[in-house]
């Protein structure tokens, strides 16, 4: 049976991917839980929160740091979440091949990249509990596969969305005696801040495409590695 998605807590949510998420979850009647790692300077979060004040809650939540996750974890204990969305993701600067590495960049694209997206699947899975989607989706890269790479660059980032995938893996493992889901999505090429201005796909587009296929996800994908299309990606 394909999941609900009644409430959604997204990470990242206040620019690009996260922040379309949460305009489409909202126009869609769904309760939103927006976290981001500053709200005071999250302009679109406000904007709409006059809009949608019944429907969305902002929680800060910064994935690199334990303090903060716990904090925001406590904050909603015992709030069922149906779909958890990891959003949050940095590309690290240039400099990512051999030669000219910059190793204190890497660790830090590391912890926003890997250990972010474990860290709030792991304290928030009593909320994803409670819930009747009880799904986690954390967003990818096809950078992150090793089965499409085809050039040397960007060591730090394809390094950091192979990690996730692999933990993601297990975490699905792990959890599936508790009836909790796991994917990874790559959500294409899309024109954001991380993205560029010559992506082809807009957050809308992209969004919308993996909206679609969240809605029809199950527990018997859970594990696996999608396109935003819905097809199925090389590791």
């Amino acid at each position: 049976m394909p999941h609900t998605t009644s409430t959604v807590l997204i990470t990242g949510a206040n620019r690009g991917i996260g922040l379309e998420f949460v305009r489409q979850y909202l126009h869609d009647g769904r309760q939103v839980i927006a976290a981001c790692r500053d709200p005071q300077r999250a302009t679109a979060l406000e904007s709409l929160l006059g809009q949608f004040a019944d429907a969305l809650r902002i929680v800060a939540l910064d994935v690199t740091a334990e303090d903060s996750v716990r904090e925001a974890a406590q904050t909603l204990r015992g709030k069922p979440i149906d779909l958890l969305l990891n959003c949050a993701g940095v590309m690290g600067g240039a400099g990512q091949r051999l030669g000219e590495l910059d190793y204190e960049q890497w660790t830090h694209v590391l912890a926003v990249n890997t250990l972010g997206p474990l860290r709030v699947l792991e304290h928030f899975v009593p909320q994803l509990e409670q819930g009747t989607g009880r799904l986690a989706v954390t967003l990818t890269s096809r950078m992150g596969s090793i089965g499409e790479t085809g050039q040397g660059d960007w060591i730090a980032y394809r390094s950091s969305k192979a990690a996730l995938n692999m933990a993601m893996k297990c975490a699905a493992l792990d959890l599936a005696t508790r009836h909790i889901s796991c994917v990874v999505m790559n959500p294409g090429w899309v024109r954001t801040d991380m993205g560029g201005t010559q992506a082809p796909l807009s957050a809308a587009e992209s969004v919308t495409a993996m909206r679609r296929v969240i809605a029809e996800l199950g527990a018997s994908d859970s594990g696996k590695f999608f396109n935003y299309d819905g097809q199925q990606y090389p590791w």
